[in-house]
């Protein structure tokens, strides 16, 4: 594989202090995508300033997909990246919706490997710090017009991040949004896509000026089925059942979800997946059942819920960081990290 090396490596950051997104690696992984070649010309080069064409399609019409994943350090020094094949799977799908050629997944997974060996020096080994991988295909076909793109750019950039929220286990305080919708069925919720994210920032920037942290998008028809969070699916203790929004279309599949299910219910914890209503929720609490709530993600792992507001009325689980949020955050993070067995083989191993 062809490797462009930078004259300069760029200083590493603090790893007490790194955030996330603020800091990127020195070097990145791009492919690109035309009708005559296909996918080709994959190559690991300095991550700098990319020039874009001004009329390339994603810039005006949004065609763009993307992922998330992470990196972690393992104690006999080699990489793990949990469930990549999983990311894959997902992007390919995402690209297939907004009629983008998906990448080749071999070619794809190669260019990473070689990145995070050359890149080894960045992941960072402090508790709760990854290497947050993001890989992405965004439409270069200057052209201007309401059609799919001739031409592609195929990319990952790595980023060291610390805690996506202030801290580790930190509940979060929501807002479930009856007015403005993310997603509806049969639109582009299940798809990891930039509109998705872009139409989500006038509600979530309005309930954190409100006091909150993060919206609880709701259903589109009816406006009061819990749906997921800006960064995370959603899940309800209510009694000794775990609940979470059954996949319809709108919501998307979560990585860091689908582990957990299978977790909970591999260690005799009993999980639905299906509509959970939001007078559900609030008549649960005021019965004393909502014993905790919880986000999952890839970017926060876990994140507990310490209130939810809808319609005026806040509650509160009786557990603000519970023993299934710290259950699975430990469980999770160790087997990320090789400190608990893998038995499900969900780490891919880079020597």
């Amino acid at each position: 594989m062809e490797i462009q090396r930078r004259k300069i490596l760029k200083e590493k950051p603090n790893a007490a202090e790194l955030g996330f997104g603020k800091y990127f690696t020195d070097y990145m992984f791009t492919m690109r995508y035309d009708a005559s070649h296909g996918w080709h010309a994959g190559r690991i080069v300095p991550n700098e300033p990319y020039a874009l064409d001004l009329a390339s399609s994603v810039l005006h019409y949004g065609q763009g997909v993307f992922e998330g994943m992470k990196a972690f350090p393992r104690p006999d020094g080699q990489i793990s990246v949990f469930r990549p094949d999983m990311n894959w799977a997902r992007l390919c799908r995402s690209a297939e919706r907004l009629c983008i050629p998906p990448v080749p997944v071999e070619a794809a997974e190669e260019g990473l490997e070689e990145l995070l060996r050359l890149e080894r020096d960045w992941i960072p080994a402090r508790e709760g710090t990854a290497l947050y991988i993001r890989p992405a295909i965004v439409a270069t076909g200057a052209r201007l017009g309401v059609h799919a793109s001739d031409e592609y750019l195929f990319f990952i950039l790595l980023s060291p991040v610390g805690s996506y929220f202030s801290g580790t286990l930190e509940p979060v305080r929501l807002l479930a949004e009856d007015f403005y919708v993310r997603a509806s069925v049969g639109g582009t919720g299940e798809a990891k896509c930039l509109g998705n994210y872009a139409s989500s920032l006038f509600a979530a920037e309005a309930a954190q000026r409100a006091g909150y942290d993060q919206v609880l998008w709701l259903d589109a028809n009816e406006r009061k089925y819990a749906e997921e969070v800006g960064s995370m699916n959603i899940f309800f203790r209510l009694g000794d059942t775990v609940v979470t929004p059954a996949l319809d279309g709108a919501i998307l599949a979560g990585i860091t979800r689908a582990s957990c299910i299978e977790l909970l219910r591999a260690n005799g914890c009993p999980v639905e997946e299906r509509r959970i209503g939001m007078d559900e929720i609030l008549e649960s609490a005021e019965r004393g059942r909502l014993k905790e709530a919880f986000g999952t993600g890839t970017a926060a792992v876990i994140t507990p819920v310490g209130s939810v507001t809808y319609g005026g009325k806040t509650v509160r689980p009786e557990q603000p960081v519970g023993e299934v949020s710290r259950f699975l955050y430990r469980t999770l993070t160790s087997i990320q990290r090789g400190t608990l067995p893998d038995e499900r083989n969900w780490n891919k191993i880079i020597k």
